[in-house]
C-alpha cells in the first residue's frame, strides 16, 4: 500500500534530519503538509551508541516531530558506494511516498558520507521518473515518480544558503528532536570528548548558527537549504 507524502526527508545517519532541517519538517507537517523520513544508514560507525539504539531514538524523534513514517533502508555507514541496488532501494522509497519535495543531506560537508549520499539522492530522484526502471512493491510494478525538487539541509560546514526557511515557531521542536538522540550529546558521565556533538556547548552552537541564519531574514531562527537549480516564484509575496 503506498504511503503518499508532500515531502520525503532524507538523512543519511539517524540524527541527520533533525539537525540540518527538524524545525523545517516539524513547521511544514504543523501546516497540515505530510512528511515522511528516510535514514540511509543506521549510523554503525558512530562513536557512540548502537545501531539498535539508533533506531529506537529516530523513532522516538519522528513521534516528537509528527512524521507520517520513518523508514531506514540499512545501507553500509561509511561504504555505500552508489551501487544498483543501492540506488534502486531509494528508488522503491520515492515511487512508494511519491514525494514532490526531498529534503536530504549538504552537498559538501566534514563528513564525507554527506556529500556522497547528496549525490546518490539526486541520482535516484532522477532514475525513479524513468519508465524503462521497473520496481516492485508487494509484487505490484511500481509507478514511475519524479519529486520536483531536492533541496539540501547545511550542516557542519558553513555553506551559503540558496534559501533560509523560518524556524521560530518550532525551533524548540526541532531542540526536542535532536535530543531525543541522547547517545549521541554530552553526557556528564562520560566525559571524554570524542566527537563534535559530544562537545557541552554543541546545543549552544546550533542555537547559534540558527539565530544567524534566521537574522539575515529577518526572524529569530533559521535553517538553510542548498539548491542546484534556480528558485522560482509567480508572486514575489511568497519571498517575504
Amino acid at each position: 500500500m503506498m504511503s503518499k507524502v508532500d515531502i520525503l526527508a532524507i538523512g543519511v545517519h539517524p540524527d541527520d534530519i533533525e539537525l540540518g532541517a527538524g524545525g523545517t519538517v516539524a513547521s511544514q507537517i504543523a501546516q497540515g503538509y505530510k512528511v515522511g523520513l528516510l535514514d540511509l544508514t543506521r549510523g554503525e560507525l558512530g562513536t557512540r551508541g548502537t545501531p539498535e539504539l539508533r533506531i529506537e531514538e529516530s523513532l522516538r524523534a519522528n513521534k516528537i516531530l509528527g512524521g507520517e513514517f520513518r523508514l531506514n533502508i540499512g545501507l553500509a555507514d561509511g561504504f555505500f558506494t552508489g551501487s544498483v541496488e543501492e540506488k534502486l532501494k531509494i528508488v522503491e522509497v520515492i515511487r512508494w511516498c511519491q514525494p514532490k519535495i526531498i529534503l536530504t543531506n549538504a552537498v559538501r560537508d566534514r563528513h564525507p558520507d554527506h556529500g556522497r549520499a547528496a549525490e546518490l539522492v539526486n541520482q535516484a530522484a532522477f532514475l525513479a521518473g524513468l519508465k524503462s526502471i521497473e520496481t516492485q512493491y508487494e509484487g505490484k510494478v511500481q509507478e514511475r515518480w519524479r519529486p520536483d525538487v531536492i533541496y539540501h539541509y547545511i550542516q557542519d560546514y558553513i555553506l551559503e544558503p540558496d534559501i533560509v526557511f523560518d524556524i521560530s515557531d518550532y525551533f524548540m521542536v526541532k531542540m526536542e528532536a535532536i535530543k531525543a538522540f541522547r547517545s549521541q550529546f554530552f553526557d556528564p558521565n562520560n566525559e571524554e570528548l570524542d566527537s563534535p556533538l559530544t562537545n557541552p556547548d554543541y546545543f549552544d552552537q546550533l542555537e547559534g548558527r540558527a539565530r544567524s541564519l534566521g537574522r539575515q531574514i529577518g526572524v529569530t531562527y533559521g535553517e538553510g537549504f542548498t539548491v542546484r537549480r534556480y528558485v522560482g516564484t509567480d508572486n514575489l509575496f511568497q519571498l517575504i
